[in-house]
C-alpha cells in the first residue's frame, strides 16, 4: 500500500512531464532516476516550505525567498528541509526575480539528491500544474482501462469448467508475477504463474495466516511466529488482534507480497507476489479475491455436494422422495418469480434472487419465469424488483402439485400488481368429493376446452379474478380484446352461462383437477 504521506493520486513520472515539449523544462540538477515520480504539484516562496507539505509533490518556486547574497549554507537548508518533508523534485523559475538558477542551489540540489528543474519564463506555474494533472488523468485513464480489462478476463475464465485455476492463471498474468490459493490448513492447492524466491514464498504463507478468519485452519500468530523468523522484511509483521484483517502486504528482498481473505468463515486465502507493483494491482486481486470465494465456498460445502449428488440421482430416474434427505429436508416451498421489468432474467439475475431467497435450487425457465426450490423452514419474504408467487410447503411427491399453485399465485400476484402473493393450504370443498370421482366429472365437464389450453389457462384465470377483463389481460400478457374472445369461445363450447355464480363456481373445482 502507498505511504499514507503520500496523496491517493496516480503518480507522474518526472521524466514524462520533461518530456513536454510544450513546457520546455530542463534537469539541471540532482540524480537522473527514471522512476521518479511527482504526486502533486505545490507553489511557495516561503524560506522553510517543510510544514506546507505533504511529500511527493513538485514544489515551484520563482527565488523571492532568497534573500540578496545567500550563501551555500542558506540553500543546503533550504533543500534539506525539502527533501525531510519527502518533496519529489523541484522546479526554480527563471524571471521575474533571478535570470539564472544560482549555482549555489544547484549544489545543494547535487548534494542532497533532488531533482532539479529550470522552468523557462514562457512556461508559467499554473502550466506547469496543469501538465501535471493532464497526465495523471491519463494514468488514471489507464489505470481503469487495465483494470476493467483484468475483470472481464477473470469473469471469463470464472465461467469456465474448473474455474479456479483459470482464473488465478488470469490473475498472475495481469500482475505479471504467482498466484496461489491457500486452503483452510494453509497448504497451497492451486498456483499460477513464476513462483517467487523460497524466502519470499514462506513469507507469503506466513502472510496468508494473518488474514485467515480465527477458528480456520492454521493459526495467524502461528503464522506471524514464523514470519519473524524468515528473511528480512521492509516492516515487521506482528499477530493481529481479532478479528483478522481482510488483506496484508509485504515486501522480501524486493518482491511484492499481498494476501486476501475470501468469505468469512471459508478459510481459503488468495495470494499473490510480483518484482513489480503497478497501479490497480490491488483492485485486480481484490477482485479475483471475490470471485474465488464464490467459486470456493458452495462447491466446496457439504451442502453442495449433497445437491449435486440428489440432483444426478433424480436424472438417473430415482423417486423424489429417495432423495429428498439429500436435500437437507423432506418439506419445500415452491417459488415463482418474474422481474418488474419487461427485460427477460439471465443467469446472473437468477442465482441472485436464489441467493436472496436462500436457496441454490434455481430454474430459469423460458418464459420470463424463475423457480425457486426453498427450505419449507425458510422464510420468504418479498424481494425487490420481483413478482413472487408461492406455493404451500410439500413433500417430494406433492412438488408437482406445489409447483402448480406457485404458478397460479404468480398469475395472481401479476393481476393484482401484488410483490407476493401466496397459496394458503387449507381443507376445501372438494375434499368432501372422492378424488376419482371428481377427476372423472371435471374431464367430462371440460371435454370441449381441454384439449386447447389457452383456452383453459384463461378461463381459470378469469374465474380467479373475478371476472375482470383487465387483470386477466395483465396476467396472461393478452390484450383484453382477447380474453373476451377467448371467453366467449369457452361459454359457446361449454354451453354455459358464465354470468352464473354456480356455473363459474362448479367450472372452477373442475379446472383444479385438470
Amino acid at each position: 500500500m502507498p505511504d499514507p504521506t503520500v496523496p491517493p493520486t496516480p503518480p507522474v513520472l518526472l521524466d514524462a512531464l520533461l518530456a513536454r515539449a510544450d513546457l520546455g523544462l530542463r534537469r539541471i540538477g540532482g540524480p537522473e532516476d527514471p522512476g521518479a515520480v511527482v504526486h502533486w504539484v505545490h507553489t511557495s516562496e516561503m524560506a522553510d516550505p517543510y510544514p506546507y507539505l505533504l511529500g511527493g509533490e513538485l514544489l515551484l518556486s520563482a527565488g523571492v525567498h532568497i534573500p540578496e547574497g545567500a550563501g551555500a549554507g542558506y540553500f543546503d537548508a533550504y533543500v534539506s528541509r525539502i527533501v525531510a518533508a519527502g518533496g519529489a523534485a523541484l522546479g526554480f523559475g527563471v524571471a521575474p526575480v533571478h535570470d539564472t538558477v544560482p549555482g549555489a542551489l544547484v549544489e545543494a540540489c547535487e548534494m542532497h539528491g533532488l531533482p532539479l528543474l529550470e522552468v523557462p519564463p514562457r512556461t508559467t506555474f499554473s502550466g506547469v500544474a496543469r501538465a501535471v494533472w493532464q497526465l495523471m488523468a491519463q494514468a488514471r485513464l489507464a489505470e481503469l482501462r487495465r483494470v476493467t480489462e483484468a475483470q472481464q478476463s477473470l469473469a471469463t475464465a470464472a465461467a469456465r469448467p474448473d474455474p479456479v485455476r483459470p482464473v488465478l492463471h488470469q490473475l498472475a498474468q495481469r500482475i505479471g508475477g504467482w498466484a496461489v490459493l491457500y486452503a483452510p490448513d494453509t497448504t497451497e492447492t492451486t498456483t499460477a504463474g513464476t513462483p517467487p524466491p523460497e524466502d519470499a514464498r514462506e513469507a507469503l504463507t506466513n502472510l496468508s495466516a494473518l488474514v485467515r478468519p480465527a477458528g480456520a485452519a492454521g493459526s495467524r500468530a502461528a503464522g506471524a511466529a514464523r514470519a519473524g523468523a524468515g528473511a528480512p522484511h521492509s516492516g515487521e509483521l506482528r499477530s493481529t488482534p481479532r478479528p483478522a484483517p481482510t488483506s496484508a502486504s509485504d515486501t522480501v528482498n524486493g518482491t511484492h507480497l499481498a494476501a486476501y481473505a475470501l468469505a468469512p468463515g471459508n478459510g481459503f486465502v488468495l495470494g499473490v507476489a510480483a518484482r513489480h507493483r503497478e497501479p490497480g494491482d490491488h483492485a485486480i486481486a481484490s477482485l479475483a479475491a471475490v470471485l474465488l470465494s464464490l467459486l470456493t465456498g458452495e462447491q466446496h460445502s457439504r451442502t453442495a455436494t449433497a445437491r449435486s449428488s440428489a440432483l444426478v440421482r433424480l436424472l438417473l430416474g430415482a423417486h423424489p422422495e429417495d432423495v429428498a434427505p439429500l436435500l437437507g429436508g423432506t418439506r419445500y416451498r415452491v417459488v415463482h418469480a418474474q422481474p418488474d421489468t419487461p427485460t427477460a432474467p439471465d443467469a446472473l439475475a437468477a442465482s441472485a434472487l436464489g441467493t436472496a431467497l436462500g436457496s441454490a435450487l434455481v430454474d430459469l425457465a423460458h418464459d420470463r419465469t424463475v423457480r425457486v426450490l426453498v427450505p419449507a423452514d425458510r422464510p420468504v419474504d418479498p424481494a425487490p424488483g420481483w413478482t413472487l408467487g408461492i406455493s404451500t410447503a410439500a413433500a417430494p411427491p406433492d412438488w408437482p402439485a406445489a409447483d402448480a399453485q406457485a404458478a397460479r399465485a404468480l398469475a395472481r400476484a401479476r393481476a393484482t400488481r401484488t410483490p407476493l402473493v401466496r397459496h394458503h393450504d387449507r381443507p376445501a370443498l372438494t375434499d368432501l368429493v372422492p378424488p376419482g370421482d371428481a377427476d372423472a366429472h371435471a374431464r367430462g365437464l371440460l371435454a370441449p376446452i381441454a384439449a386447447t389450453p389457452a383456452l383453459t389457462d384463461t378461463l381459470r384465470t378469469w374465474l380467479s379474478l373475478h371476472g375482470s377483463w383487465d387483470r386477466t389481460a395483465v396476467a396472461l400478457s393478452v390484450h383484453r380484446n382477447t380474453v373476451r374472445q377467448r371467453i366467449a369461445r369457452c361459454a359457446a363450447l361449454l354451453e354455459a352461462d358464465l354470468d352464473d355464480p354456480d356455473v363459474r363456481m362448479e367450472l372452477w373445482f373442475a379446472l383444479r383437477r385438470i
